[in-house]
């Protein structure tokens, strides 16, 4: 038997530590979470993603009663991106999310495994990594690529 030892590297930032394009980016995906349909869990989530050429899409979750027919934010809007414009591939994301109080969330809110997969998908159709963002108020994740959210990945390769 031996043991297999996966590291991954967040650079954490304040948020007054942000660059300008990140900090505009950040703030698209707060607001995005005043955009949200959660009339159920009431956990309100906004993504938004920065293009190549610098275009901003955003997106919020959509919940629906039956659970599984709604859709979480970051996949409204990688989704929508890649629908509006499919040859303009993600350069980065950033999710938020914020409390039913209007509260921005203290800790940085990651993306579920089914978004997770999403985002790897997309990282493979751009060609690069596609940096991450995971606002919270006491701290701004950073990761260099949805690979390293999801290091043991499954991909076409398995099929």
């Amino acid at each position: 038997m031996k043991t297999k030892l996966i590291q991954v590297s967040i650079l954490v930032k304040e948020e007054q530590e942000l660059s300008k394009d990140e900090q505009k980016l950040v703030d698209e995906a707060c607001q995005a979470t005043y955009r949200s349909y959660a009339p159920y869990s009431h956990f309100y989530v906004g993504a938004a993603v920065e293009l190549a050429d610098g275009t901003i899409v955003s997106g919020s979750n959509q919940e629906n009663a039956a659970y599984p027919s709604g859709l979480c934010a970051e996949r409204t809007a990688v989704f929508y991106a890649g629908a509006r414009y499919p040859d303009n591939p993600i350069r980065r994301l950033c999710i938020a999310a914020r409390d039913s109080g209007g509260s921005p969330l203290c800790r940085p809110i990651a993306p579920c495994g089914a978004c997770r997969q999403v985002l790897l998908e997309a990282e493979q159709r751009a060609g690069r990594p596609i940096e991450v963002l995971l606002y919270g108020t006491d701290g701004i994740y950073i990761v260099h690529s949805i690979k390293d959210l999801l290091p043991l990945e499954f991909d076409e390769s398995f099929l």
